[in-house]
């Protein structure tokens, strides 16, 4: 047997040839490990939390509801992405263009991002390491700088998002007196304060995002008990995936469900959650149970976001749907609200954000109802904030192998967030938003494809996953739902851009695209060789001159010390 160079499509261990200890092989869950510091340190580095949440031990059971509960936080914190304000905007404005037609997309969108957050978990929890440590070592210095890019971009504008989100909430609050820019100083201050609470533990840090999660399900369930939604036409919206005289403006609405429910970031921070939990990798049987109620966790945490998610479609489908801007100005002007001129004098169907959304509330429903819906916009940005820097850190100490302090490092990555999102505040007035988060909903849809096809590219590779590999079925439909995604997307992209009427913009678009279509085309290669599409496969049939099994085919191996030339 001889060694070849590992730089060049290297073949690692089978699960054959790896050692074994008491019975188990140890190569597919102990050799997996983040590299070492290339500078001696005196403590040790975490990535995560210092601590981690031992699991209880219960022999021969086949479900425990205490083990469960120990499992229980990452899916919750995970959830919090599809409860921010980008969703909260999405679900009012979905519900005022076409009522309750649209629930089955938001349900359809929940289930795909289910599958797809089950994928994030699973490679967290075999390899012990987080999409972007696994991306670091698996794709070449240029790719990965690249995807590190466009990732961090879709970080900044979910931020912009939500900071706004917040600040948006505090000038409701306020009566106007706190304006945009101060709203989002308080936000990035109290930001910093709320992410040091996992000093004090990290199970009082998740119950502080469940109390969130809490108040934003009251504050929007409120609104839901005021407004008294049609329950017969809410459940026909919901199980028939069907949408009666529907025109451009209601699928345009649909497609930005999809994209405000299924955010590339969040791909990244729940297999970063994950690793928060005490699992004994060498262990099959503990690795096989932690997938289960990771699993079971996160299908209850997306249920009780798709709960709340309802609750505002419903609000705003009821009360809201047919509305012209002179019916609410009306309304607005006979109740006393100083808000009547956000509404002009003409026929137009009422087009809403978060800001007018509580306004709108607020005259039909009284002040109650406005400065509620405040509260619940002020949880559902602050919570997603704080997991957004979260994200942030994950993702730029994945990449770049930081080896920074704690302090340092939310510094970094907060600024990076911040710096637009202040001057979005300070130079643009709070009533005009709207155009704003088109573009950023449009930046988050051009950023999907760089988490969906590494998550599954890597979770299919035998070679990194071993016994928890993708099956075949999950290879296909996995393969369907992301390309169904993206394309979905795409398309929310190409109605974006063609409403900007402007040939300079198109030309530039036309250049950005032949460099972001090459990219995708770059990673789509690798998944699909992944995938054991054999013919693609060209780098290991230079190499070998003969088929080989795809689920080789590695840049770089986890673990260079495994390399054998089988």
């Amino acid at each position: 047997m001889t060694n070849e160079s590992p730089s060049v499509c290297p073949a690692v261990l089978s699960s054959e040839d790896s050692p074994q200890e008491n019975g188990v092989h140890t190569n597919q869950y102990s050799s997996i490990s983040p590299p070492a510091s290339p500078v001696a340190q005196d403590e040790p580095f975490s990535t995560y939390f210092e601590e981690r949440v031992p699991i209880p031990d219960s022999e021969n059971q086949l479900f425990s509801f205490r083990k469960l509960w120990a499992f229980t936080g990452p899916g919750f914190l995970m959830s919090i992405a599809y409860l921010d304000p980008g969703n909260i905007e999405s679900d009012l404005q979905s519900g005022a263009a076409a009522g309750f037609k649209l629930l089955w997309v938001l349900l359809v969108s929940t289930i795909i991002g289910l599958l797809l957050q089950r994928l994030a978990a699973r490679l967290g929890v075999v390899t012990g390491m987080h999409l972007a440590e696994v991306c670091n070592r698996q794709y070449s210095t240029v790719p990965r700088i690249i995807l590190w890019l466009m990732v961090e971009l879709a970080i900044i504008g979910s931020d912009m998002q939500e900071v706004i989100g917040c600040a948006i909430a505090l000038n409701l609050l306020s009566v106007g007196r706190i304006p945009l820019w101060g709203g989002v100083l308080i936000t990035i201050t109290d930001t910093f304060v709320f992410l040091f609470l996992d000093k004090y533990g990290l199970r009082k840090l998740e119950a502080f995002f469940g109390f969130l999660i809490t108040i934003m399900a009251l504050s929007f369930g409120y609104e839901y008990v005021l407004v008294k939604p049609d329950q017969g036409e809410l459940l026909k919206g919901m199980f028939v995936p069907y949408c009666a005289g529907c025109g451009p403006v209601q699928l345009e609405q649909a497609v930005g469900i999809v994209g405000a429910v299924i955010m590339p970031h969040n791909i990244y921070l729940h297999s970063a959650l994950v690793k928060s939990r005490e699992v004994d990798r060498k262990n099959k049987k503990e690795v096989k149970e932690a997938n289960k109620y990771f699993f079971i966790e996160s299908a209850i945490a997306l249920f009780v976001s798709f709960l709340i998610n309802v609750f505002v479609v419903a609000v705003f489908a009821q009360a809201f749907y047919s509305k012209s801007n002179m019916d609410v100005n009306a309304m607005c002007n006979k109740t006393g609200s100083p808000h009547t001129d956000l509404f002009p004098l003409n026929n137009n169907t009422l087009e809403v954000d978060i800001y007018k959304g509580g306004i709108v509330l607020g005259c039909f429903f009284g002040p109650a109802a406005l400065y509620i819906w405040a509260i619940g916009i002020l949880a559902a940005g602050q919570s997603s904030t704080m997991t957004g820097t979260y994200s942030g850190q994950f993702v730029m100490e994945g990449f770049l192998n930081l080896r920074w302090s704690r302090f340092a490092r939310v510094l970094l990555t907060r600024s990076i967030a911040i710096t637009p999102t202040l001057l979005v505040a300070i130079f643009q007035d709070v009533h005009h938003l709207t155009g704003m988060n088109d573009f950023l909903n449009v930046l988050q849809s051009l950023q999907l494809p760089f988490a969906l096809i590494p998550i599954l590219t890597f979770t299919s590779l035998k070679s990194i996953m071993n016994d928890f590999a993708n099956g075949l079925g999950w290879k296909i439909s996995g393969g369907i739902l992301i390309l169904g995604v993206c394309a979905i997307n795409m398309y929310f992209v190409i109605v974006y851009v063609t409403a900007l009427n402007s040939v300079v913009l198109y030309v530039l678009a036309a250049l950005l695209s032949v460099a972001y279509l090459a990219f995708v085309a770059y990673l789509a290669w690798h998944c699909l060789v992944a995938l054991g599409v054999s013919c693609l496969d060209c780098c290991s049939r230079m190499q070998m001159g003969v088929s080989r099994h795809t689920d080789m085919y590695l840049l770089n191996d986890m673990d260079s010390n495994a390399l054998v030339d089988r």
